[in-house]
């Protein structure tokens, strides 16, 4: 049963703690919409998560993988909105739709719970260019595991 926290609360104690992952992504959380029930992270894509860098008029092509941990983290955190305290969410499998190819700049992600269950939760995620242009969508089925 979750138990009752605001959601700056909430913001509060996932950014203290944040994976390490999420420096590596070069991202954060910045809100979660309480009506929408959905959490808003911001990334910063730079020529290091790039490939097809040399001579690129962008400044390179970010990799798949980079785009699919800004969705995957964007999915997982909003599935903590909707858990208890310390739990954990690991993905079972992901699918990814790549819309646009992403390039060194901002990006903001938006992830969602569609299904949660006691142990399995069924998740859904868009990223969008500084522009707000859709980059990928993603969803995702994870294991809900409850603190120990």
């Amino acid at each position: 049963m979750r138990e009752a926290r605001s959601s700056a609360d909430i913001i509060a104690t996932i950014e203290a703690r944040h994976p390490p992952a999420w420096d590596l992504l070069n991202g954060r959380l910045v809100g979660y919409d309480e009506a929408l029930r959905r959490t808003t992270m911001e990334w910063k894509a730079e020529t290091r998560h790039c490939h097809s860098v040399p001579g690129h008029p962008r400044g390179g092509i970010v990799q798949g993988g980079i785009v699919t941990g800004w969705l995957d983290a964007a999915m997982a955190t909003a599935c903590h909105f909707q858990s208890d305290p310390g739990t954990s969410v690991a993905s079972l499998e992901i699918k990814v739709a790549f819309l646009l190819a992403a390039h060194p700049g901002t990006y903001r992600s938006y992830g969602k719970v569609v299904r949660i269950g006691r142990t399995i939760a069924f998740l859904e995620a868009e990223l969008y260019d500084a522009e707000d242009r859709p980059i990928a969508t993603a969803t995702s089925t994870a294991a809900v595991r409850a603190a120990k």
